[in-house]
């Protein structure tokens, strides 16, 4: 990575091979000032002893949820009644002088309760600290964030617990070491790097599997790309998955409408079934491992997509939008299909990996402005899907103009000027390889002829 800064104490040539030979599907990643922190995930092959462990864990992290939860639910209730008033409904009787139950209060009395309850002690105590930790994390954020009230689990929504830390060398070629399950047989797709130091291990439970997702941290000054090479602007929509400043415009793939026919069939069967039966158990195991493919199928068509918009950028500008009020309008269907803010963030992570800026600009007026001369066309319904000014008589498609108009705010966000320098396009302040957006002239698209394989849907559309 060209803008690579190391810290005091790290070889240059060392870091940067270690930064270059990750791979390019990565769980999710974090990086600050001092600290670059990823997540590998693996397949388990656990034997059947240690599936029964596994699932026992799970059962034990679902009650003790489940009662933590109750009980902060409770010390609410016993203090929304007024005081001259009581309650219509029935519920416990507490202290007017008794704290909340935070996550202090709550793991204390977790120490005292494994005297009471024996199966307690079967689970590892970290495990069990770390789920009244999740706990209070959900509570915070539902007080400060707006999210959700934390839910009651049952035994299909628990599906995963964290180590906090690992034994001294707990990674072996063909196995990896758990406290109280031993050493498990994993399926090492991939080499781990280099220098990484293990924080935290989670075991999750898929429809596939059982996975282990690897916290590892180095502690190293990684900075933000510069802006610097061919600016790319890109714009989100839902006929076109994404179109870019270049005129190429990829369709949305129907991941969910492809599977959506077999996925009907089974869940009508699933009505007939008989609830809490061995029957309706296997076929909810079908249902999972179907959606499952159509997330995993969603995933790397993402990740494939944002290494090939990355293919001749030096800067990405995407819109800064709030995909959360997508999904509540009458299009969620569509926009959970999508998943546009799961392929935002890959693509931010992409642009990191590979060298490239990515920044957000202002969504307002996009597609109400010409990227020509900057003049206001007027709203456009969602049935014009062309784009012509009146004023400078600049025409193109509507999500090309408004992928346009996202570079060109973009570039100006970062201090250079959207116009043609007389002294040459390889100049500074020159937009694009061929020609410009604003001279009238015909421009020839800078990824024609890049295409990849995995995308049959993709156009190209002339400006001019």
């Amino acid at each position: 990575m060209d803008s690579l800064k190391l810290i005091e104490g790290f070889d240059t040539p060392k870091i940067s091979k270690y930064i270059n030979s990750l791979p390019s599907q990565i769980t999710h990643v974090r990086y600050n000032a001092v600290m670059l922190t990823m997540t590998y995930e693996y397949k388990l092959q656990p034997t059947p002893e240690q599936i029964t462990t596994i699932e026992q864990t799970l059962d034990v992290c679902r009650s003790v949820w489940n009662f933590a939860l109750r009980q902060r639910k409770d010390w609410c209730n016993s203090r929304k009644s007024a005081i001259n008033a009581c309650s219509i409904q029935s519920e416990y009787i507490i202290s007017a002088d008794e704290p909340f139950p935070n996550y202090h209060k709550q793991a204390k009395q977790l120490t005292e309760a494994k005297n009471q309850y024996p199966q307690l002690k079967l689970v590892h105590s970290q495990v069990l600290q770390q789920t009244l930790r999740t706990l209070d994390r959900a509570w915070d954020d539902m007080k400060n964030r707006g999210f959700g009230f934390p839910r009651f689990k049952n035994k299909y929504r628990m599906r995963s617990f964290v180590f906090p830390q690992l034994g001294k060398d707990p990674i072996r070629n063909d196995s990896i070491k758990f406290p109280k399950l031993g050493w498990i047989q994993w399926r090492q797709s991939r080499p781990l790097p280099e220098g990484f130091l293990f924080k935290q291990a989670r075991i999750v439970r898929k429809a596939s599997g059982y996975f282990v997702m690897l916290s590892l941290q180095l502690n190293i000054d990684v900075p933000n790309p510069m802006p610097h090479g061919h600016p790319r602007g890109l714009d989100l929509g839902y006929d076109k998955f994404v179109a870019t400043s270049d005129g190429e415009e990829i369709k949305r793939p129907r991941f969910l409408k492809t599977m959506q026919r077999k996925l009907k069939l089974l869940q009508r069967r699933l009505k007939n079934k008989q609830k809490g039966s061995n029957n309706r158990h296997k076929l909810n195991q079908k249902i999972a491992r179907l959606h499952q493919r159509i997330s995993d199928t969603r995933k790397d068509w993402h990740y494939k997509l944002s290494h090939h918009l990355c293919d001749g950028a030096g800067m990405i500008f995407v819109e800064d939008i709030n995909f959360v009020s997508w999904q509540r309008g009458m299009l969620s269907k569509q926009n959970a299909d999508a998943g546009f803010g799961q392929f935002a963030n890959i693509l931010e992570w992409v642009c990191f990996r590979r060298d490239v800026y990515f920044a957000k600009v202002n969504k307002d007026g996009t597609s109400q402005t010409c990227p020509n001369c900057g003049a206001y066309t007027g709203k456009k319904t969602l049935d014009i899907r062309f784009h012509h000014c009146n004023e400078c008589g600049y025409k193109t498609t509507r999500d090309v103009a408004a992928s346009l108009e996202i570079r060109n705010r973009g570039i100006t966000a970062v201090g250079q000027t959207v116009v043609e320098n007389v002294c040459g396009l390889e100049a500074t302040g020159s937009i694009g390889h061929d020609t410009l957006v604003g001279t009238g002239r015909s421009r020839k698209s800078a990824s024609r002829g890049v295409g990849i394989p995995h995308f049959k849907d993709i156009e190209h559309s002339e400006v001019a």
